[in-house]
């Protein structure tokens, strides 16, 4: 693959140290199974292009989750659904359309906010900008909403001037990582990171989701015919989120617009002339309020009740398809599942499958789960003790170069060490953390979190990036054809040989005592 040179093997393994055995045939019949005779793309295909969007609490996500046991089963394992409570209706779009009517004719890019309600049929309306400071502090929003109450009124209010964007990007990332970075990355001498710190907020602003709730309550109870927010991305990009509220009573019907549109006609406001909206928005609701995550095992033969568990998420935002967030990684876990019983391997201990719902709502299948099976280190529940690693995928459809692991330094040379025989496919390495995040990171986060901060052994994929964060994260361009089909084989592959040789694995994979492992977090 191109930009994925050879490094020499030491740089894989580190000296003095006991190697693992690898059995180098079991290998080889996983590289052709999983690159020559792949099915990944076959599964990811109805993920997305069938069953999507799929938005926790929504009939076309219960559909997947069926779809998903389904296949698990057909493939010889035990699957089932394990329901929790989601606590909210499920919401889906079901047709938008936006259009300038006067003083110029334009179809508009827009994607509607999840769990706000429809228009009433085909409306218009003029369009008036509403000056939201960003990090507003609540005299300035107060001010603002005292000043702006009459001129809201039946209007379509576009939130915020549009955001001021560099007309070419001024850090474009490489689709690939570079090697001597993975090195440095990967060195076991290398210092560890910390954790992230939240950038500073303006002094006095208000916590976002307050102020977000304030101006949805404003817009209602002036009588907004509608609301439009800046998507504040380059090249068309749209993301769109969810009202917080989950109830469609507390918001006016949402879009967001894609940048180009918004700020032309935000230029033309600037000039005087009136512009006038045709909205049509039709959501619907759905009663329920549970969650539902995909479970599938192969019994181990001779330690069942240890367990190498392997998950990603199935649920995704419902602009686009979900394909890069998260469908190529639920497809690779489902291929590793396919593998293994291709090649009629059954190792020591119990291989599990876990298709989480609920993670873009803040990680919610998979805590749940935690929660149920294993509660904590401080609190543990009886499996505690049987999960010998988590596996988790969520870094977009790039391939694996290594892997990070929550654990002692003996743990990740372990992962190293397995790896080591995949470094022809662009695979670099592992490391060590002890990096214990609180489950409720207002930051990015993935289900890797909901393990670690219970104090279990949690190993994340560490992948090419391939223009994720740039393009098809939450975006509505999150769709199949930004799937390269060889790189998510490949993870496939690796991740197979993986979960494979620490299932046969004499001992457990190395992880931290009770006197090591790092004080629990501070739960924001």
């Amino acid at each position: 693959m191109n930009g994925l040179g050879l490094l020499p093997l030491i740089a894989l393994l580190t000296p003095g140290l006991a190697q693992e055995p690898i059995d180098a045939s079991l290998n080889a019949r996983i590289r052709a199974e999983a690159l020559d005779r792949s099915q990944v793309m076959a599964t990811l295909h109805p993920i997305t292009d069938v069953f999507s969007p799929r938005l926790t609490g929504s009939p076309t996500y219960k559909a997947a989750a069926d779809w998903a046991v389904g296949r698990f089963q057909e493939w010889g394992l035990d699957a089932k659904l394990e329901s929790w409570q989601f606590g909210h209706p499920g919401w889906a779009n079901e047709r938008c359309s936006a259009h300038v009517e006067a003083p110029y004719k334009a179809h508009l890019g827009v994607e509607v906010v999840s769990w706000t309600p429809s228009t009433r049929g085909a409306v218009r309306g003029d369009a008036y900008l509403l000056r939201v400071p960003e990090e507003p502090t609540q005299a300035e929003l107060t001010a603002l909403f005292d000043a702006s109450r009459k001129a809201v009124r039946g209007r379509v209010v576009l939130a915020g001037a549009p955001k001021d964007l560099p007309a070419l990007n001024p850090s474009p990332r490489p689709p690939r990582l570079a090697d001597d970075a993975l090195a440095r990355r990967f060195d076991p001498a290398a210092p560890e990171q910390g954790p992230r710190t939240p950038a500073p907020r303006r002094a006095g602003a208000l916590p976002p989701r307050e102020a977000e709730a304030q101006l949805d309550a404003f817009l209602v109870a002036s009588g907004a015919l509608a609301r439009v927010n800046d998507a504040g991305l380059r090249n068309g990009q749209v993301r769109a989120f969810q009202n917080r509220a989950y109830d469609t009573a507390k918001a006016v019907p949402t879009l967001v617009m894609r940048h180009e549109d918004y700020g032309r006609m935000c230029r033309v406001l600037a000039d005087g002339p009136r512009v006038e909206l045709a909205l049509d928005i039709a959501n619907r609701a759905y009663k329920g309020g549970m969650g539902y995550n995909v479970i599938a095992d192969l019994p181990g033969s001779s330690r069942p009740g240890e367990v190498i568990l392997l998950g990603a998420h199935l649920d995704a935002w419902h602009t686009a398809t979900g394909a890069t967030d998260n469908g190529a990684s639920a497809a690779v876990m489902m291929e590793v599942a396919r593998i293994v019983k291709a090649l009629g391997v059954r190792p020591a201990r119990t291989l599990r499958f876990a298709l989480w719902d609920g993670e873009e709502h803040g990680l919610l299948g998979s805590m749940a789960y935690v929660a149920a099976h294993y509660g904590s280190a401080e609190a543990p529940k009886p499996e505690f003790g049987q999960l010998v690693a988590y596996v988790n995928m969520d870094g977009g459809a790039g391939q694996v170069r290594g892997l990070t692991m929550f654990g002692p330094a003996q743990g990740s040379q372990v992962l190293r060490e397995l790896l080591a025989p995949f470094q022809d496919l662009g695979v670099r390495g592992a490391s060590a953390t002890r990096n214990r995040p609180p489950k409720s990171l207002t930051g990015p986060s993935t289900d890797m979190s909901s393990f670690t901060a219970s104090g279990l052994p949690a190993i994340g994929v560490v992948q090419d990036g391939l223009e994720y964060f740039e393009y098809t994260w939450h975006t509505a361009i999150d769709t199949l054809d930004r799937v390269p089909p060889e790189d998510v084989k490949r993870t496939a592959a690796v991740l197979a040989s993986v979960a494979i040789h620490l299932a046969q694995r004499p001992e457990r994979l190395p992880f931290f005592t009770k006197e090591t492992l790092p004080p629990a977090p501070v739960q924001r």
